[in-house]
């Protein structure tokens, strides 16, 4: 293959909360952007699976199946210890890659996934009622109807992140748009920086300011929506997947979290946990940062991926780039592809990159 293919190994979809209309319109966007392997990583569910396999062979794209998750280490939170949250110390997620399809998770780790993915669900309904009280409270005029909110803006899994597009579609529907401005600020307590047509940037700063810790109808998680992280892991491993770490690196100022500073003892730390991949999100990234972070973690032997998450309204493109620039170099990509080729391996119950890399061939080249 003359070209290294363009891989995104992780995606959201409206399964659980994205930027696309529907899983044929990501696989349309990354058909049409060439991007030749796609991973979906939906929170808490699987079930948009079907639909992107077989979305993905009918457009001549490899299917990657993965998962993600938010685990809690106890120990980093008693110590106030950030791993891969900027903001809350212990909590630490995790994505699964090369899943088995179709779905064979059962018994009780299927169980577990289902409870607390419920559980997840019930924390947005709990914000939804009292979202609900403000609006009372300030004279809204309007309510949110959170059957409606479940029955048209997701397939299963909820968000805070539906939260705020309903607040802003019934917002927009009931309040006369000249209007809109004095609305959210009265709403909020404080004025929006984004323009009213500028629906993703509402969105962030309706879910910033009213339902985010401060805000007036947040609701913090009950205990019951962290799985340890060994559990966590347990769950991927059930459902054929490998657990993957998911590195937020460098931040805008250059900082990185307590857990992540020290790359080698972070590195100590994850073959402990037995997590044998590596993610990241590339536009969080300089592309000098994440040459070093992810060239090192593959030549220390774990499995290195890269993706774009698309799990904010905002949309971007699928084809991956850094924060310094529209592209990945030459190095990032080849890294990206032999991750990809080991868990496309993986999926198949095979072994090594080259089989990997022939089986994704072999469909992309049809």
């Amino acid at each position: 293959m003359e070209r290294i293919p363009d891989v995104n190994a992780h995606l959201h979809t409206p399964y659980s909360f994205s930027a696309f209309a529907d899983v044929a319109d990501a696989l349309d966007r990354a058909a049409a952007e060439g991007v030749k392997v796609v991973g979906i990583n939906d929170f808490y569910t699987m079930e948009g699976y079907q639909e992107w396999h077989d979305g993905c062979i009918a457009r001549g794209l490899y299917p990657l199946m993965g998962l993600e998750m938010i685990a809690l280490n106890s120990d980093a939170q008693s110590r106030g210890l950030r791993v891969n949250d900027p903001n809350n110390p212990g909590r630490t997620y995790l994505s699964g890659k090369g899943l088995a399809y179709p779905v064979t998770l059962t018994g009780k780790e299927a169980e577990w996934l289902a409870n607390v993915r419920e559980e997840s669900n019930l924390q947005v309904a709990r914000m939804c009622a009292k979202l609900n009280d403000v609006l009372d409270e300030k004279h809204a005029g309007f309510r949110l109807d959170y059957n409606e909110l479940v029955r048209t803006l997701t397939r299963g899994s909820l968000r805070e992140r539906h939260l705020a597009k309903a607040l802003r579609l019934a917002a927009e529907k009931e309040v006369r748009t000249s209007s809109l401005v004095d609305f959210y600020e009265y709403l909020c307590g404080k004025p929006l920086k984004s323009d009213i047509t500028d629906a993703a940037g509402v969105e962030n700063e309706l879910r910033s300011y009213l339902l985010k810790a401060g805000g007036a109808a947040f609701v913090p998680e009950e205990p019951a929506a962290f799985l340890p992280v060994e559990t966590v892991c347990r769950i991927i491993r059930a459902a054929g997947g490998m657990p993957t770490y998911p590195f937020l690196a460098d931040d805008a100022k250059g900082c990185f979290t307590d857990f992540e500073g020290d790359l080698m003892q972070a590195a100590d730390t994850l073959r402990q946990w037995g997590i044998p991949s590596v993610e990241f999100i590339t536009t969080r990234n300089t592309t000098a940062v994440l040459e070093q972070y992810a060239g090192w973690l593959e030549d220390e032997g774990f499995i290195v991926t890269f993706g774009s998450e698309h799990n904010t309204p905002a949309m971007e493109p699928i084809r991956l780039r850094t924060r310094d620039a529209d592209h990945l170099s030459d190095r990032l990509r080849a890294i990206n592809w032999r991750g990809a080729c080991r868990i496309a391996a993986h999926q198949a119950g095979l072994q090594t990159k080259e089989e990997g890399e022939k089986i994704i061939c072999g469909v992309i080249e049809k």
